[in-house]
């Protein structure tokens, strides 16, 4: 059940950060973050007062806060370090807060067999290079280095706090309404700070035509993350959280995927053998 969750789990991350690089082409990143949780926050507080969820709440949903207030600045930090660039290169550092939950594991005494060592170890090679990392070409800023490090602390920071604070499928909806309202709240005053600067919230010319249009794609994205988000936390809480936790972050490949399906973007010979590398591992770790 944990493997079959986590790699849920990437299909979803990485289907969501497609849509969502797509919409950045047109739409402010940050109005992207705070649109796409805003539609989340609606449709999880209908699931939250269908299922009952609000009687789950207690002291766990601390965990959801902090998982709430860190994902917008994982988020931002990360678009700012693509824009710097290069691509190649933030792309696959991105993916190295595995590291996070990976260390809580094993600090809990999580001890995984050799098998699933050498799958963690050859899968993380894989996402590495299954975002394309440039091995020449023009230097990388320390700026976009920083964010992009960063950003990885925070993604992995989230996988961490998101799988803590629930115990059952009731209490997980309510988890992630409070995570979501967070994120729209700490994102909404980033947004609003922004604009009092002289920033843009909509895109120049029919912004709001442009934000209308873009409604399906949005509510895909805030969607697929929140339910990201849920399974992580099932397979998290059904298994070792080392291995879901590599697992769920095999999601580089699906965007690669995803780009040369609908973008006719050609996989690089590197991105090929990183996917390749992450299916050996998720196979060693699914043993």
């Amino acid at each position: 059940m944990t493997a079959l969750f986590a790699l849920a789990t990437s299909l979803l991350w990485g289907l969501a950060d497609f849509g969502g690089g797509l919409l950045t082409r047109r739409v402010p990143a940050l109005t992207v973050v705070v649109a796409s949780q805003a539609i989340a926050v609606v449709v999880l507080g209908a699931v939250v007062i269908a299922t009952g969820g609000w009687t789950e709440w207690g002291p766990q949903l601390w965990f959801a806060v902090g998982a709430g207030l860190v994902g917008p600045v994982a988020m931002l930090s990360f678009y700012k370090a693509l824009a710097l660039g290069p691509m190649g290169v933030v792309s696959p550092l991105g993916s190295l807060g595995v590291v996070v939950p990976v260390g809580v594991g094993l600090f809990l005494g999580e001890r995984p067999g050799v098998p699933q060592f050498a799958g963690i170890a050859v899968a993380v090679v894989g996402i590495l290079l299954a975002g394309g990392p440039e091995l020449r070409g023009a230097p990388v800023q320390r700026q976009a280095v920083l964010l992009t490090l960063l950003a990885a602390f925070g993604f992995g920071a989230v996988m961490a706090l998101i799988s803590e604070a629930s115990s059952n499928m009731t209490g997980l909806f309510l988890a992630l309404f409070v995570q979501r309202v967070t994120n729209v709240a700490a994102g909404g005053a980033a947004l609003f700070v922004s604009v009092r600067r002289g920033g843009t919230a909509l895109p120049e010319g029919t912004g709001r035509g442009v934000i209308r249009a873009s409604l399906p794609a949005l509510a895909f994205v805030g969607l697929a993350d929140v339910a990201a988000n849920g399974t992580y936390s099932i397979a998290a809480q059904n298994g070792p959280i080392t291995v879901a936790a590599v697992l769920s972050s095999i999601y580089p490949v699906v965007t690669a995927l995803a780009a040369r399906a609908v973008l006719k973007e050609r996989l690089r010979g590197v991105q090929a053998a990183g996917a390749g590398l992450a299916l050996v591992g998720t196979v060693l770790l699914a043993s």
